[in-house]
């Protein structure tokens, strides 16, 4: 019976390292778990949401008016919306690619 929870709690354990990775994307590099390609698929688009972040913040803190005003609230629920995407691909055990910005994460190496 010990045998049978084993994988389950394995799965529970990584599907939660790949939940952390929209939140900290590198939390789960900093386990055992970095080693499962399920949870780098999700660190990786983790990353992109990250980097996805910065880029709308430095945007809308240069245009002045437009930026802080329409740039950085669109912006800012984009990235929400994209997180809670992830976050649910993640709790259904899938792997699909977050829209618009997913192909990028493919794309990282590590």
């Amino acid at each position: 019976m010990d045998e049978e929870t084993k994988p389950q709690k394995k799965k529970e354990k990584n599907t939660g390292m790949a939940v952390i990775a929209y939140l900290v994307f590198f939390l789960p590099l900093l386990t055992e778990a970095k080693n499962d390609p399920y949870v780098k698929f999700h660190v990786k688009q983790g990353l992109v949401l990250l980097i996805l972040w910065i880029i709308i913040s430095a945007v809308s803190g240069i245009i002045p008016f437009i930026g802080p005003l329409v740039i950085g609230p669109i912006g800012g629920l984009v990235s929400l919306i994209l997180i809670i995407i992830g976050i649910m691909n993640a709790l259904n055990g899938e792997q699909k690619p977050l829209p618009l910005i997913g192909q990028f994460g493919e794309k990282l190496k590590f």
